[in-house]
């Protein structure tokens, strides 16, 4: 594969986490709403917690994504300029980034992070052990 090429896979692998943090948070909702089981599960709303958290502290530290870092290198060593991306690369930035002042973003990354962290405590997500009594106890997993 091609440095180019390289670049593509890490723009479509940022597109992927910034689709698990928002359909994460979609999940997060939906099951309180309806009560489902399954976003529920601590492991899935501690690396949830954490994706946020960590691109929230970038944000307001000034830190540049480390994956648009990776993206920009691997263009560079393919003899491209940072940012001149392709059709993919393009197509796909044109979904991830919008043009605002970094403060904006910085402001809905932490009100993300937040919304999660309120949710450990008015939805508290349920441990390995308790799903298993609950199993055992008649109550179905994915109600």
């Amino acid at each position: 594969m091609t440095y180019s090429g390289l670049a593509d896979l890490v723009v479509l692998v940022h597109l992927a986490f910034v689709c698990f943090v928002l359909f994460g948070l979609i999940a997060i909702v939906a099951g309180m709403l309806w009560d489902w089981m399954w976003p529920r599960n601590f492991l899935f709303r501690l690396v949830l917690l954490a994706s946020t958290a960590c691109v929230a502290t970038e944000a307001l530290l000034g830190v540049t994504c480390p994956l648009t870092t990776l993206e920009n290198h691997l263009l560079l060593a393919a003899g491209k300029s940072a940012y001149n991306r392709s059709f993919i690369g393009n197509l796909t930035h044109g979904v991830l980034f919008y043009d605002a002042p970094e403060w904006v973003f910085t402001i809905i990354y932490w009100l993300l992070t937040l919304f999660i962290l309120g949710n450990f405590i008015l939805v508290p997500p349920y441990r390995r052990g308790t799903v298993k009594e609950m199993a055992r106890s008649g109550i179905s997993e994915m109600r």
